[in-house]
């Protein structure tokens, strides 16, 4: 049985999850219409700004993106042919490479970017900077306390 606090702590938990996910819906439809105009889908917009903080190997995008390894690998496949990104040898995992933003995935993730400040710009106005910053700390803390023991890069 729970004391009091660990359930409110708990309950605290859900009603954050499903507003993470709310958000994350919201952000996804409204990043729809600048990815195709810049001939991108969401998918591959989202993999790429992964791809931004380094290199990783497909199911690592998929846990931090939340999706199936089978939906990167078709991102990826598309991102690859599109010369978005680069596969190299993993020396952690013969069978799964790591992928890199190439030259052109740069480009391309910063267009996008830069397309996308302006609206979030607007959006976002009356939430301060430190107040989105210790948003993102107490996510970041959460996912460590919850978080994946596997490695990242795998």
């Amino acid at each position: 049985m729970l004391s009091t606090d660990e359930r409110e702590r708990v309950d605290a938990y859900r009603l954050l999850m499903a507003d993470v996910y709310e958000l994350a819906s919201l952000s996804r439809r409204s990043s729809d219409s600048v990815a195709a105009a810049h001939g991108v889908t969401v998918t591959q917009w989202h993999t790429m700004s992964v791809l931004s903080g380094g290199d990783a190997a497909v199911p690592a995008i998929a846990r931090r993106l939340g999706i199936t390894r089978q939906a990167v690998q078709r991102t990826t496949d598309q991102l690859l042919a599109a010369g978005h990104v680069q596969a190299l040898p993993n020396p952690e995992h013969r069978g799964s490479p790591l992928i890199r933003l190439t030259r052109s995935g740069h480009s391309t993730l910063r267009r996008l970017w830069s397309a996308s400040e302006g609206p979030r710009s607007e959006a976002l106005q009356s939430i301060p900077a430190d107040r989105l910053a210790s948003a993102r700390s107490t996510l970041r803390e959460i996912l460590a306390a919850i978080g994946d023991p596997r490695p990242s890069r795998i």
